[in-house]
């Protein structure tokens, strides 16, 4: 009896979630998610286009120097070497890299919804920004020596806000075809922690000022959240393939009721 009562009480905290409907909430964290990082772009740039953002831009960019050298980054030479390689990590080539071995490993598993879905958040994030970096325009820094090469303007870093729109769309991606919530968390941690490196590197090498940093974080996890929006609306109509369903124990299992390995 009091077995019963036990395993009662498991299939209630079960259906608890169905119950209280809490699969409609996504839709909306995620737009609201939208609206704040889309608020967190527009301060930062009307800051950035007054002049409010210079003293702090300046400030922290002089900390990550060698007062008596402003060419020599702090820290050890393999620092700045490593510096460099994750900054690699959210170029143009590396990013289509992997958006085109994504979409490819999409195709070959026949989720073409989620493979145009990938298609157009990581192609329309390198119009967003390419659009707002001919809108405002700023110059690169010019307090310290770059330690690598640049061709383009410099709000808001282009490093950033594809890094952002990329790992952080992957990560979720990678999320929904796992079960095991460690799993979710590490992919959604791994994302995040990625995309903050490529950042912080930007700056580190001088290139970017702070702002145009966090501009740039915050307009790619907007676009992010707002592709992600869309493809919950998209999967409820069924353009977009919904998670893959985990496998039973007797769909797996041979005729005779032996487990397929």
């Amino acid at each position: 009896m009091e077995l019963n009562r036990h395993q009662g009480w498991r299939a209630l905290a079960r259906n608890i979630p169905g119950r209280l409907r809490l699969d409609e909430a996504a839709p909306l964290v995620t737009l609201a998610l939208v609206g704040l990082f889309g608020w967190g772009f527009i301060e930062l740039a009307g800051e950035v286009t007054e002049g409010s953002t210079l003293a702090f831009d300046r400030r922290l960019l002089l900390l990550l120097r060698n007062p008596a050298n402003l060419a020599d980054p702090l820290g050890p030479g393999w620092l700045q070497e490593s510096a460099r390689d994750i900054t690699g990590l959210g170029g143009h080539v590396i990013l289509g890299l992997i958006t085109l071995a994504t979409i490819a490993y999409l195709l070959m598993t026949r989720r073409r919804g989620a493979a145009l879905l990938v298609s157009a958040s990581v192609g329309g994030g390198m119009i967003v920004s390419t659009l707002l970096k001919f809108g405002f325009e700023r110059p690169r820094p010019d307090l310290v020596p770059h330690a690598t090469q640049v061709y383009t303007a410099s709000f808001p870093s282009g490093h950033a806000m594809l890094s952002a729109v990329v790992f952080l769309t992957l990560g979720a991606l990678l999320a929904r075809v796992h079960e095991p919530r460690r799993v979710k968390l590490f992919f959604l941690s791994l994302a995040v922690v990625l995309t903050m490196l490529v950042g912080c590197s930007r700056v580190y090498l001088g290139v970017h000022w702070p702002s145009d940093v966090l501009a740039g974080w915050c307009v790619g996890a907007g676009w992010a959240s707002l592709c992600w929006y869309a493809a919950l609306l998209l999967q409820r109509k069924g353009k977009v393939e919904t998670e893959a369903p985990a496998t039973s124990p007797a769909a797996s299992a041979g005729p005779s009721g032996v487990p397929i390995r």
